[in-house]
């Protein structure tokens, strides 16, 4: 078993729900259980400002699957959920699933770089990272407090 990291985020259709039922996906996955899961934020958009607030959160998972599978699985929760992947980047989405480190795998091939490219520059995936890893080391990065230090996390608060 490996542990991973995944980013769940979602700005459309009840996002806190459908942060939920992403959590709830993740845990019925074969091969793989659901540790621990960090509080649910609140997030300005980043990219395309002019869309709603979204809910994000990170899991922490043990699992089985090669990185491949775990994230061909993540595309699936997300098509499940109804996502449509139109190639707008940063736009609204209903679930985004986004596989952020699988133990301290270092990969880059078309469609999957481990650790996630932009996880280092990015509030809403270190804050709740931290809730569960804050001395987690980020391959070729540091340590996920460290690299909290270094961005704005303004726009990001906890939920009640």
């Amino acid at each position: 078993m490996v542990r991973a990291f995944v980013a769940l985020g979602s700005n459309l259709e009840d996002p806190l729900r459908q942060v939920l039922l992403g959590f709830d996906a993740l845990a019925k996955l074969p091969n793989t259980k659901l540790t621990s899961r960090s509080r649910l934020y609140r997030s300005a958009p980043v990219g395309i400002t002019e869309q709603p607030e979204f809910v994000n959160a990170v899991a922490e998972i043990d699992t089985a699957l090669e990185p491949r599978e775990l994230l061909d699985a993540l595309l699936a929760i997300e098509r499940a959920a109804g996502r449509e992947r139109d190639g707008t980047r940063w736009g609204p989405r209903m679930l985004d699933l986004d596989l952020l480190l699988y133990g301290d795998r270092q990969w880059d091939e078309p469609g999957l770089t481990l650790p996630h490219a932009h996880l280092h520059e990015r509030a809403f995936v270190l804050l709740p990272l931290k809730d569960l890893a804050p001395d987690l080391h980020v391959p070729g990065r540091g340590r996920v407090s460290e690299l909290l230090e270094h961005v704005d996390a303004s726009g990001c608060a906890v939920m009640d």
